[in-house]
């Protein structure tokens, strides 16, 4: 397991647009070697507060540190070094339709790196074989990508710079029960093998089951519950209460209780 400092500080968080305060005094710590679900109602600001995290977004206010590195303290080379320590999965793959497969996953290594051809491929084609895709799949283009593939493709290029700290933004959206459960051993595995930090949006019940070591939930803008599973089935909070121990959660939950 990676070292256990904080590699994630988020302290009072403000975020909005035009009238609409979507994140309110919003504070989180990830240790090291964890991996965290973010879970929230459509409309939270899940992905809002992720892509805040990573710079994608403004804050109004608040402080954001990854991997002890205060983002607002940040010149552009320190910003740049930032950058190649982290890696991104966004919600749909996000990958470039016009490159091939093996293409896409040596992208940050193009902007970050400057190595010979032939390394980038031997590069690229390790990943690919870390998330499961033979070295023949580095050729086609996303448009012959199964849903589970451009997923692992993804994960291959948000692994490419050896990254210390992982943001996973809908892993398994999108995916059939035994694609999404696959994906969610995939991830477990990597992070366990490389020594990964992972947040992790999400609103699969089987991940926050299975996957992840600690689960906060978004709800009104602010963090409602943060804890372990068993804390979010004990939690009174409305929603909290609503999504865990409602039909679906108690479902998953006597199935995984069945199968353990």
């Amino acid at each position: 397991m990676a070292d256990s400092g904080i590699k994630i500080s988020v302290r009072d968080l403000v975020v909005g647009f035009g009238g609409h305060t979507v994140l309110d005094h919003v504070s989180l710590d990830v240790p090291g070697g964890q991996i965290l679900g973010l879970v929230g109602g459509s409309g939270s600001g899940k992905s809002v507060m992720l892509r805040t995290i990573i710079g994608l977004l403004p804050k109004r206010s608040g402080t954001i540190a990854l991997l002890g590195m205060a983002q607002d303290t940040l010149d552009d080379i320190e910003r740049h070094t930032l950058q190649r320590r982290f890696g991104v999965l966004f919600q749909q793959g996000a990958l470039f339709s016009s490159l091939t497969v093996l293409q896409n996953v040596q992208f940050p290594m193009r902007e970050f790196l400057h190595l010979p051809e032939n390394l980038l491929a031997e590069i690229a084609a390790t990943k690919l074989q870390m998330v499961g895709l033979s070295p023949r799949d580095g050729d086609k283009f996303p448009a012959e990508l199964s849903g589970g593939m451009t997923k692992r493709v993804a994960l291959a290029r948000a692994l490419a710079l050896d990254p210390e700290l992982v943001f996973l933004d809908e892993p398994t959206s999108g995916l059939d029960p035994i694609s999404a459960g696959e994906f969610d051993e995939l991830i477990r595995t990597l992070q366990q093998t490389l020594g990964l930090t992972v947040f992790m949006v999400t609103h699969d019940l089987n991940s926050l089951h299975t996957v992840c070591d600690r689960i906060a939930v978004l709800a009104n803008g602010k963090i409602a519950a943060d804890g372990s599973i068993d804390d979010m089935l004990k939690s009174e909070h409305p929603w909290v209460k609503s999504y865990f121990r409602g039909p679906r959660g108690q479902l998953i939950a006597q199935r995984l209780e069945h199968i353990s």
